[in-house]
C-alpha cells in the first residue's frame, strides 16, 4: 500500500481539483461568483518525473493549484535546451512525456444548494457547493466504480431538472470513494474508470506533444472525469483517474497567489506519471550431456548461464532470456507488443521446436506462474525463422493476441510488498532454447566469438510509440595445429595417427577430415578410445582441428611410419581464456585465450579477425635403432653360427642312438 500512498501524494489534483473553500471571499463580487455564461478549458503537461527525481532536478513536494506555472514546473521540467530522442524517432524535450492520451467525460453540474439546519441548537442556512448527477444507469455505473452510496447523497437536495430527476453529493464523498476505492483495489478502479469514460460518449484530447502537453477549450460547466486512455512504452503507471471541477476555486501555491478568492475557468493540470522500462539479460552455458560444468537444472538461472561460454564443434548450447516484464496497472498500460528478434552467428544453428517460455513471480525464478510451449493446444505466442545477414539465423519470438490477453488481463497472487496490479506485472519471463555448435568453417575461432544477440520491443495502448532493448551472449571455440616431421624428412606422413583426448571433460574427440580444406572439423564426442577419430598429416604434415572448447587435452601418437619411434610421452595441451575488453552491447567482458604446450606458454596462431584462435605446435620423430640389415658381415655371422649349431646337435643325436644300439 505504501506505492498507492505514493501515487496519491504525486496526484493531489484530484483534490484540489474539487476542493471547496468555506473563507470569505476576498474577490470582487463578479469574480466571487460562477458565471453560467462562460465555458472553461482544460490544459495539461505531462512529464516523467520519475526520471526528474531520479536526475535530482524535481521535488514531489510540488502542488499543483490548477493555474499555468511557466517559472515554475514549466521551467524546470520542459527546458526545450534537453532533446530527447524517443523509439519511433520523435523527439521530446526536457522530461516531457510524449505521445499520452486523455479522455474526458463531464459526469455531473454545479450547483448552490441552500439548506436550514440546526447547529448547538441554533437555525442557521447552510449554502454549500454540491455536484448534480442524473439518475440513471449511466450514473449508476460511475457510482458502482468509486463505491460511492447513493444514500451518502445530500439527499435534501434531490430535485428534477427537465423532467430529469438529479442527485447530488459533496465534493468531500466523491474524493473519499474514489481514494478508498484505489486504495482497495487500484488496477480494478483505473480499468473501470478508463472504459467508463470511453463507452459513454468521451472525448478524446490531443495526444501530449513534444512539450507533455495537450489542451481543450470550450467545455461546459460542471464536473469532468478525466482518465490516461493511452500512453507510450516508457509509462509504467497511469496518473489516477482525476475529477475535475470546471471551474475551481483558486488554491494557493505554485505561480497561484489568490487562494480562495476567485474561480479558475481555464484550468492547468501537471499530473504525475511513474515510468521505467522492462530488462533484459541473454546468457548462454554448455548443455549438461555435454560437461560436467553444470548439473542440468531446468530451473536454476544461475546454473553455468553466462554472458559468455565456451563449446566444442557438434556440442548443444542452451540459451536463456530473461526479461522483467513492466508494471501493467490499468487497461491503458496494457501490452500492445512484447517481442524478441534473437540472432545467430552463422556458426551456431538454431535447433527448432523448442522455445519454451516460463513466468516467475520472482527474479531468481523459482516461483513459477505459468508454462507456455510451442506444442500447447491454446497457441500463446509464435516463433519463426529467417535468414539473416552474413548467413546468420534470425528467430522471432511474439505474443499472439491470446498471449498478450493472458499477461495484461489475468488474475495473479502477488507478494505482500507489491501492489496488486493487472496480468503479469512485473513478472519475470524466461525464454530457453537450444542451439548446435557447427561443425564446418563458418564457426569462428578466438577472440572474435560466435555472438547471439538478442532485441526486446515492446509497446502499450499508444502503438505509434515503442522501444527496445538489446543483450547478447558469446560463444568461444578454438583450434589446434600440429605439424608433423621426421628427422630425416623421409618417413610417409599417411602412416602417421594421433588421438585426442579431453582431459577436462574426460572424452575423446571425433572429427570429420575436409580434404579440400585440409582441416578436421569437430563433430562429437565419445568415452571409449576405440570410438575416437584417428587424426592423420596431410601431404604438408599438418593436423588441422577446429571446434575445441577451452580446456585441457592429450594428443598421443598411436602409430608411426615403420622404422621411427613414436613418441615417449603424450602432448598436453592447455586452452584457457581471460577477461577483455567490455563488449559494447551487453557490458559483459569478452574472452582472450591463451595456451600452453606441456606446460609452457606458446603464442597463438591467428584465425580471421581473431588474433588468439590456434595453438601451434610440432612433433618430430627420430629414426629406430635397426638390426644390421642383409649382407653385414654381422648377418653372416649369425648364419654360420646358426649352421654350426645345427650341425653339432645332428652329430650329438648321431652318436647318442649309436651308443643305445651297441648297448642293446
Amino acid at each position: 500500500m505504501k506505492h498507492l500512498k505514493r501515487i496519491f501524494a504525486l496526484c493531489l489534483v484530484l483534490a484540489l481539483s474539487l476542493m471547496i473553500i468555506p473563507a470569505a471571499f476576498a474577490a470582487t463580487v463578479p469574480n466571487a461568483t460562477i458565471d453560467p455564461s462562460r465555458t472553461g478549458s482544460l490544459s495539461v503537461f505531462k512529464y516523467d518525473i520519475t526520471k526528474a527525481e531520479a536526475d535530482g532536478v524535481w521535488d514531489s513536494s510540488y502542488v499543483s493549484t490548477g493555474v499555468y506555472d511557466e517559472t515554475g514546473v514549466n521551467a524546470i521540467l520542459g527546458n526545450p535546451a534537453k532533446e530527447n530522442t524517443l523509439g519511433n524517432g520523435d523527439v521530446s524535450y526536457g522530461y516531457a512525456v510524449k505521445g499520452v492520451e486523455f479522455t474526458y467525460l463531464r459526469i455531473a453540474s454545479i450547483t448552490t444548494f441552500s439548506q436550514t439546519v440546526v447547529e448547538d441548537g441554533q437555525t442557521v442556512n447552510r449554502v454549500s457547493l454540491l455536484y448534480g448527477f442524473p439518475v440513471n444507469n449511466t450514473s449508476s455505473k460511475f457510482f458502482e466504480a468509486i463505491g460511492v452510496d447513493i444514500h451518502q447523497r445530500v439527499e435534501a437536495a434531490d430535485n428534477t431538472v427537465d423532467g430529469v430527476q438529479y442527485y447530488y453529493f459533496t465534493s468531500d464523498v466523491l474524493i473519499a470513494a474514489l481514494e478508498a476505492s484505489m486504495e482497495h483495489n487500484a488496477t480494478e478502479t483505473r480499468t473501470a474508470l478508463e472504459n467508463y469514460v470511453l463507452s459513454n460518449g468521451g472525448t478524446t484530447m490531443p495526444e501530449t506533444d513534444s512539450f507533455g502537453h495537450t489542451y481543450v477549450e470550450g467545455l461546459e460547466l460542471g464536473l469532468y472525469l478525466v482518465c490516461e486512455t493511452r500512453v507510450p512504452e516508457m509509462i509504467t503507471c497511469t496518473t489516477t483517474p482525476f475529477l475535475a471541477s470546471v471551474p475551481m476555486t483558486t488554491v494557493n501555491g505554485g505561480n497561484a497567489d489568490n487562494g480562495g478568492e476567485e474561480w479558475n475557468y481555464d484550468i492547468t493540470i501537471y499530473p504525475k506519471n511513474t515510468s521505467g522500462n522492462p530488462d533484459l539479460e541473454k546468457t548462454v552455458r554448455e548443455s549438461e550431456p555435454d560437461t560436467g560444468k553444470n548439473d542440468g537444472s531446468a530451473n536454476d538461472i544461475h546454473d553455468g548461464y553466462e554472458h559468455t561460454a565456451t563449446g566444442s564443434a557438434g556440442d548443444v548450447m542452451e540459451y536463456q532470456i530473461l526479461s522483467t516484464l513492466p508494471t501493467i496497472t490499468s487497461k491503458a498500460t496494457y501490452l500492445s507488443t512484447y517481442t524478441f528478434v534473437d540472432t545467430l552467428s552463422k556458426g551456431i544453428t538454431y535447433n527448432r521446436n523448442d522455445v519454451v517460455l516460463e513466468f516467475f513471480r520472482d527474479a531468481d525464478c523459482t516461483d513459477k506462474v505459468t508454462t507456455w510451449r510451442q506444442t500447447d493446444s491454446v497457441e500463446m505466442f509464435q516463433v519463426s525463422y529467417a535468414d539473416g545477414e552474413n548467413s546468420s539465423e534470425i528467430m522471432t519470438i511474439s505474443m499472439t493476441e491470446a498471449g498478450l490477453r493472458e499477461i495484461n488481463t489475468s488474475k495473479l497472487v502477488y507478494p505482500a510488498d507489491t501492489m496488486v496490479n493487472s496480468g503479469f506485472s512485473g513478472c519475470t519471463l524466461r525464454i530457453t532454447y537450444a542451439a548446435t555448435v557447427n561443425s564446418d568453417a563458418d564457426l569462428v575461432l578466438g577472440d572474435e566469438g560466435n555472438p547471439n544477440e538478442v532485441t526486446l520491443t515492446w509497446k502499450r495502448s499508444n502503438t505509434s510509440y515503442y522501444d527496445t532493448l538489446k543483450d547478447c551472449c558469446h560463444v568461444y571455440s578454438y583450434g589446434i595445429d600440429l605439424l608433423k616431421q621426421f628427422s630425416d624428412g623421409a618417413g610417409k606422413l599417411e602412416n602417421v595417427e594421433f588421438v585426442v583426448k579431453n582431459a577436462t571433460d574426460n572424452y575423446f574427440v571425433q572429427a570429420q577430415y575436409d580434404a579440400d580444406a585440409k582441416v578436421y572439423y569437430v563433430t562429437d564426442h565419445v568415452e571409449a578410445e576405440s570410438d575416437a577419430t584417428h587424426f592423420i598429416p596431410s601431404a604438408e604434415g599438418h593436423i588441422f582441428i577446429r571446434g575445441l572448447e577451452d580446456d585441457t587435452y592429450i594428443l598421443t601418437e598411436v602409430k608411426t611410419d615403420n622404422g621411427y619411434s613414436l613418441l615417449k610421452n603424450d602432448i598436453e595441451v592447455v586452452i584457457s581464456t581471460a577477461d577483455g575488453e567490455l563488449c559494447e552491447i551487453c557490458g559483459e567482458a569478452l574472452k582472450v585465450a591463451s595456451a600452453t604446450v606441456n606446460g609452457k606458454p606458446v603464442t597463438m596462431d591467428p584465425d580471421g579477425e581473431s588474433i588468439h584462435a590456434v595453438v601451434p605446435l610440432s612433433v618430430t620423430n627420430m629414426k629406430g635403432f635397426d638390426l644390421p640389415k642383409t649382407g653385414d658381415r654381422g648377418t653372416w655371422m649369425y648364419g654360420v653360427l646358426g649352421a654350426a649349431l645345427v650341425a653339432a646337435s645332428g652329430l650329438a643325436l648321431f652318436f647318442a642312438l649309436r651308443k643305445r644300439k651297441n648297448e642293446q
